[in-house]
């Protein structure tokens, strides 16, 4: 009756060994020869239960089988055991205790067989040729091992680079329509500012005409319209003073286009002492008291700049408290980008140069912070302040077309600090001539 016989050995290297033999005496051997290198160790006592064995298993490193077994010798046994693909990469050491010649062993070899072992068995030869073996089994593993490796980091690689690919594709497509829109958006920018120009500049004459009439008639024809007829003559009056300053303030939107001047190096302070002086009738008046601190020299646009800070100062002005002096301080400080609201990442470590503008006036509630740039936008009525609600549009253009950021921050009834951020170096090209730039380089195939 055949049986199988199984020992299990713990093994601090994973090595498994399969021995086959007919002979339980020769098994004990091998084992007791292989046990004190730490071998896991399978015996089988017939071809046919080796065979049963690999069925289960296929991890073994080596198989070390005697060639004269009855039934299945190790040969035929070989041979079964390299039809499956799984097994083939076991290498098979042949034991027997006949030289049967030259042939013989060529046939053991044909048959997938690496080695021979004589009986009896050298017991140093066996160790040796098994250790080498195992050796060769472990660097082979660890060789197979990272060749996974590699081949899952190749994927991955080959992966990201095909999403890579997809994604710059994308952006570019993305970066077409961008420069597309740009550009239908200057050109309706440009529409709308000439018409806003062309529009301002007719509707001057019909109220020239108007305002002169109006005065014609209160000075000749005063004692037949009487009370009434003047307050009414009076309104119109105050009525096309009001559109001539809204004409004034669009045409002077339609202006600060952002190919209105050059860039160019220029002192802030003097800018300042010079709005200043254009202001002196005003600041007289109001008793105010403004301080400006010592600010830089930027690279700006001069004129732009300086209708950027008369609108902000006539602003503070305008709006300060009716009991006391308006007291305005401008200042300024370098600071990083990510330190100014709203500002995206990429410009997280531009340095930017922050001017600010402060009073002491009426303020304003925190939610209408952002709205006080909307064009026509206005928080007090027109019969207690004056004004169209286009001068802060006006400035937070010119911001924009200087690259940087304007901002507003307040405590009502306790003023208003309006804060302008222009970068410390301020590129001259527009963003649309820059996206215009990057559409080149693409089609160039730079990109």
């Amino acid at each position: 009756m055949e049986e199988v016989f199984v020992h299990t050995k713990e093994s601090r290297s994973g090595i498994k060994l399969l021995v086959v033999d007919d002979r339980e005496d020769n098994l004990f051997s091998i084992e007791a020869i292989l046990e004190k290198d730490g071998f896991h160790i399978t015996k089988a006592n017939s071809g046919r239960a080796a065979l049963r064995i690999l069925l289960k298993e296929d991890d073994f490193t080596l198989i070390l089988m005697d060639v004269q077994m009855p039934d299945l010798n190790g040969f035929e046994t070989a041979t079964l055991i390299y039809e499956r693909d799984k097994l083939k990469h076991i290498p098979i050491i042949f034991i027997t205790a006949n030289d049967h010649g030259e042939d013989s062993i060529f046939k053991g070899y044909q048959m997938g067989g690496i080695d021979y072992i004589y009986k009896p068995i050298n017991p140093q030869l066996l160790r040796a040729k098994v250790a080498v073996l195992a050796e060769l089994f472990r660097k082979n593993h660890e060789l197979r091992a990272q060749e996974q490796k590699l081949a899952a980091a190749n994927k991955l690689l080959k992966k990201e680079i095909y999403e890579r690919i997809l994604s710059e594709e994308r952006v570019n497509k993305l970066n077409v329509q961008l420069i597309e829109n740009i550009e239908r958006l200057k050109a309706t920018n440009e529409d709308l500012e000439r018409f806003a120009y062309v529009a301002s500049h007719d509707l001057q004459e019909p109220l020239r005409k108007i305002m002169l009439f109006s005065d014609q008639l209160a000075l000749k024809y005063n004692a037949v319209l009487k009370e009434e007829g003047c307050n009414s003559v009076d309104r119109i009056l105050k009525a096309s003073e009001r559109m001539q300053m809204l004409i004034k303030n669009i045409l002077s939107f339609s202006r600060s286009s952002n190919n209105a001047g050059a860039f160019e190096e220029a002192e802030l302070n003097d800018l300042l002492a010079s709005i200043l002086l254009d202001l002196e009738l005003s600041i007289a008046q109001k008793k105010a008291v403004i301080t400006i601190d010592r600010l830089p020299r930027l690279k700006v646009i001069p004129d732009q700049l300086r209708q950027l800070f008369q609108n902000l100062i006539i602003n503070a002005l305008k709006f300060s408290k009716a009991d006391q002096p308006p007291f305005i301080q401008i200042y300024g400080e370098l600071v990083k980008g990510v330190q100014i609201p709203g500002i995206s990442e990429q410009l997280y470590e531009a340095d930017y140069y922050n001017v600010h503008v402060n009073d002491d006036g009426i303020g304003f509630e925190e939610k209408y912070a952002e709205e006080i740039f909307v064009l026509f936008k206005r928080l007090n009525t027109y019969d207690n302040y004056e004004g169209t609600g286009i001068g802060l549009s006006i400035c937070k253009k010119i911001v924009d077309h200087h690259n940087g950021f304007i901002s507003a921050t307040c405590t009502k009834e306790k003023g208003t600090t309006f804060t302008v951020s222009l970068p410390a170096t301020i590129e001259e090209t527009s963003v649309l001539t820059r996206a215009q730039q990057r559409l080149n380089s693409m089609r160039n195939g730079s990109v």
